[in-house]
């Protein structure tokens, strides 16, 4: 525990170098080289060597670990019983460990987990098509992960709280500091009623570099990615292509061709990405067998409970005017008796009516025949 505390505060996330170090020598020997700073271990330059040494020269493990128990925060290490196993498909770039804040298991949050990501200067359109997403996916039992950033990860988040569900915020930083600070009081309610979570030692500040590769742990943590508005250089489609690469589900919501804040989502869907539209497209991806959405239907006219015979000889009449049983029944392929039959019928029902020898539609026929039309 000491150790991996130490190496989180030398090594940035990620670091492959010292994953393999890790992996090859064991925590305290690659500690003891680092304290030791003498000769330099293998993937790095002397220069490079030299940093990280300088780093092991001001990190204290205790400290950390003080100010995370003061900030309510705990240390998840590989092998305890609270580690999420899917980051482990990382394999040398996985997390050293990671700092929690909030009391749910994060293990076994992250077994039934989906990321919802996108742009940070968000339209309308998306913000929405986030919230409600979250909150679809929320009342389904699903926890909602994202960044805790501005734009579609805060709409994410919201929706989640919105709906009493549950959310986990990924950060770029120590998770004692929230990130960005317009979203303290978000990230706070996060922290009270979920997770948030991070790589970096307390009080550590983000960098771009650490927004990008914090993303690797966001699509690790979950069973899917949905990517709602991204540029063509948006970060959230570093999270889309870390999913695809680690065997994950990578979806994408559609927006308007003509948007710039589009454009890196349609380019996800152009090539093995799903279109998702609501939270029952998405789990039925990452859900268990047999977690289908509901059959996509048009609206039910009241034509289209008629008999089919019986719907034919009222499309036999004509839009304008009256026509007699025999012209109906020519119309409907039939015979004038059977039409004469269901023209009656169609009158208990109120859709045609009769004048002399002829039938005329109602009202309600022609409101009900043009409102099953394409207005194409």
């Amino acid at each position: 525990m000491l150790g991996r505390v130490f190496l989180a505060r030398v090594l940035e996330p990620g670091d492959e170098a010292g994953g393999r170090w890790v992996r090859d020598r064991g925590v305290v020997e690659v500690v003891r080289h680092l304290r030791e700073g003498t000769r330099a271990l293998p993937g790095v330059s002397e220069k490079r060597w030299a940093g990280l040494c300088a780093r092991a020269g001001k990190a204290d493990p205790h400290r950390d670990l003080a100010a995370a128990r003061s900030a309510g925060v705990r240390f998840v290490i590989p092998g305890t019983a609270e580690w999420p196993g899917q980051l482990d498909d990382l394999g040398d770039a996985r997390p050293l460990g990671l700092w929690v804040r909030g009391g749910p298991s994060l293990r076994m949050w992250a077994l039934r987990s989906v990321a919802v990501v996108g742009a940070r200067a968000c339209t309308e359109y998306g913000a929405h098509m986030a919230a409600t997403l979250a909150a679809g996916l929320a009342e389904r039992g699903w926890v909602v992960v994202s960044g805790g950033a501005y734009g579609i990860d805060g709409a994410a988040h919201r929706g989640a709280l919105g709906a009493g569900g549950a959310t986990a915020a990924v950060l770029a930083c120590g998770v004692d500091r929230p990130y960005p600070p317009g979203h303290a009081a978000l990230i706070t309610r996060i922290a009270e009623q979920g997770l948030v979570v991070g790589e970096l030692p307390p009080g550590d500040h983000p960098t771009p570099s650490r927004f990008v590769l914090r993303n690797r742990v966001i699509a690790a943590l979950t069973r899917g990615t949905v990517v709602v508005e991204a540029a063509y250089r948006s970060g959230s489609l570093v999270t889309a292509r870390a999913a695809r690469r680690l065997g994950r589900h990578v979806m994408g919501v559609p927006g308007p061709a003509t948007s710039a804040l589009s454009a890196g989502v349609h380019e996800l869907l152009r090539g093995d990405a799903v279109l998702v539209g609501d939270a029952a497209e998405v789990v039925e991806l990452v859900g268990a067998m047999g977690e289908l959405p509901p059959e996509r239907r048009g609206p039910v006219l009241p034509t289209d409970l008629l008999e089919p015979r019986t719907r034919r000889t009222l499309a036999g009449l004509p839009g304008r005017g009256t026509a007699t049983a025999a012209e109906v029944a020519r119309s409907a392929q039939t015979t004038k008796d059977d039409a004469t039959a269901r023209l009656y019928e169609l009158r208990a029902l109120g859709y045609v009516e009769r004048h002399g020898d002829g039938w005329k539609l109602t009202r309600q026929a022609m409101i009900s025949i043009r409102g099953g039309r394409s207005p194409c």
